[in-house]
């Protein structure tokens, strides 16, 4: 009988054991949440800025790594290039010529912002860009991801405020002539209602 009870007491202890071990083994590392833009519009020959954000339940740490990748349109999936990488304060070009000193850090991780400058954008950058970010023990199970398009000035959106100032500005301007010519028609029937008392 007592041979039971030390068994089922073991048996207990050891389930415990095991519950702890999975309950705070599991919660070590956490997924890193990523933000960035869907598409981003570049004019051709100007810089763009390639955002990235993302939470981390740990502090940032010196061994926090940011990576970004580059798919041109129309490739597999698997054909990613790194680069960029960023660690410890200090920047690496990827082995990719065409963008030899054309990407640089415009991140702060304090801030948790990974985001890149590309410097002249061409046309044929137009791809996909993944930025990847790990702050051990959080990683990014996923990149995000962004599409970037370089176009030309003409074909850039109107900028909102620009849209704005201007229709604002343009209604003024209606009001003011609406205003004038009110008056001169005022003006006209008042002079022919006094040439007509004079008679």
């Amino acid at each position: 009988m007592e041979l039971r009870r030390r068994n089922l007491a073991c048996n207990c202890v050891l389930l415990y054991g095991i519950t702890l071990c999975l309950f705070f083994g599991t919660n070590l590392t956490a997924a890193i949440e990523l933000y960035a833009p869907a598409e981003v519009l570049v004019e051709n020959g100007t810089t763009g800025i390639l955002k990235c954000s993302f939470k981390s339940r740990e502090v940032i740490s010196s061994a926090a790594t940011v990576t970004w990748s580059f798919r041109p349109t129309g490739s597999d999936p698997g054909s990613a290039v790194s680069i960029f990488y960023y660690t410890s304060g200090k920047h690496y070009p990827g082995s990719v010529a065409q963008f030899k000193d054309r990407v640089k850090w415009a991140g702060d991780l304090n801030k948790k912002d990974a985001s890149v400058h590309l410097i002249e954008a061409q046309f044929n950058d137009n791809g996909t860009y993944s930025c990847a970010v790990i702050n051990p023990p959080d990683i990014s199970v996923t990149a995000a991801q962004t599409q970037l398009k370089v176009v030309m000035k003409e074909s850039l959106p109107q900028n909102s405020t620009a849209v704005i100032v201007s229709a604002v500005c343009g209604a003024v301007i209606g009001l003011i002539l609406i205003a004038v010519v009110t008056c001169l028609i005022i003006k006209r029937h008042q002079t022919s209602h006094e040439y007509e008392g004079g008679r």
